[in-house]
């Protein structure tokens, strides 16, 4: 593999199942069953999604951004759970913490899931004990299990993480990227979904192995010049640098109504209610944003965003909500609602003045 710079090392560090672990942490009653966080499935009635599930759930097909009604009819018998982002948060920024003790550059993506460049030491085994004191670390002081990928490249150490969950250790040194990645499905690689799979299959690829020995300009011609990266990808080759800026991350609370609703000054409280909800973890975290995203859908799943930025960073989540009321208030119309949703992003750790809502620019 011509891996631009061979030397990398990468871990991805994926939390098992997290919000369902947390749960089950809080309340060990919870152990060895079915557990999934989401919204209410009002018995089999409920609109909204998983968010996850723990693994005793997944065996009965279960799995995150499965409507949660579908979730019931699978396992009425399961424990279903609101989620906690409060707990979580804080769960997490202790989590990341222990990242950031051993590397310097560590890229959060989620709120259970970073990056880490392990460059700095001698070599892969000198970053697998690391591997081993994370994921050691991680449990002594939270109660819960990790899985990480190791290699040199972000892409094969992100399918490497999830290749032996729950609690798993997958390394993959340089050498082996193709001959690990080729018997794996083709929508294990990031970014491949469910459509470009399927399109896949059609043109008779299955495997990553498939894909990798399909000639790139055959690609080409099928999905475009982004296949370009698509066939990299396929053959372990990424040279993504671990970014360990936080202003590319966000926080974002979505709520499914019930039923379609055009009740204004209800959907305006449920705006109200996320918004104290984000202003709660900003806190809990520390962070400061400096991009607030509105996003409705309406019925019939036509779904519309707004966004402003404010010139510096601000934790100012009164003023954000009052902000937030006035970008959903012009998209709205007169069709019903089924989602609305705030995104806070570009944050950072930092202490601002508090940010007015003159401050804000569309």
């Amino acid at each position: 593999m011509n891996d631009p710079e061979p030397r990398r090392i990468i871990l991805h560090v994926d939390m098992d199942s997290f919000y369902a672990s947390v749960e089950v942490r809080k309340n060990p009653s919870l152990k060895g069953r079915p557990v999934v966080v989401g919204a209410d499935p009002k018995g089999g009635r409920g609109r909204g999604v998983v968010s996850t599930c723990s693994y005793e759930a997944r065996s009965y097909g279960i799995h995150s951004a499965m409507p949660i009604s579908e979730a019931y009819n699978r396992c009425p018998h399961a424990v279903f759970l609101p989620p906690d982002y409060l707990l979580y948060n804080t769960v997490s920024s202790r989590i990341m913490g222990i990242l950031h003790y051993h590397s310097q550059r560590v890229e959060q993506v989620s709120i259970d899931e970073a990056y880490l460049d392990m460059s700095h030491v001698s070599g892969f085994p000198e970053a697998l004990e690391v591997a081993r004191h994370i994921k050691t670390t991680v449990l002594e002081e939270t109660g819960l299990t990790c899985s990480i990928g190791m290699a040199a490249s972000k892409v094969v150490a992100k399918i490497a993480s999830d290749y032996e969950k729950p609690d798993g250790l997958t390394v993959i040194i340089p050498g082996e990227e193709e001959s690990f990645l080729a018997p794996l499905p083709v929508y294990t690689v990031p970014g491949i979904g469910r459509k470009t799979s399927e399109e896949l299959s059609r043109h008779g690829i299955q495997t990553i192995g498939d894909l990798a020995s399909v000639d790139v300009q055959v690609l080409i011609g099928w999905f475009g010049r982004g296949a370009v990266t698509l066939h990299h990808l396929a053959r372990g080759i990424d040279g993504r640098e671990v970014e360990c800026c936080d202003s590319s991350k966000s926080i974002s609370r979505e709520v499914t109504f019930e039923e379609d609703t055009d009740d204004r000054e209800g959907i305006m409280n449920v705006l109200d209610r996320m918004a104290g909800d984000l202003g709660q973890a900003l806190k809990a975290e520390g962070y400061s944003f400096r991009t607030l995203t509105v996003k409705v859908r309406f019925q019939g799943f036509e779904t519309r965003t707004k966004a402003v930025t404010v010139p510096r960073p601000s934790r100012n989540m009164r003023d954000a909500a009052v902000l937030a009321r006035r970008l959903i208030g012009q998209m709205l119309d007169e069709r019903r609602v089924r989602l609305v949703g705030i995104r806070l992003s570009g944050l950072a750790r930092q202490d601002t003045r508090q940010t007015a809502l003159s401050d804000f620019t569309s």
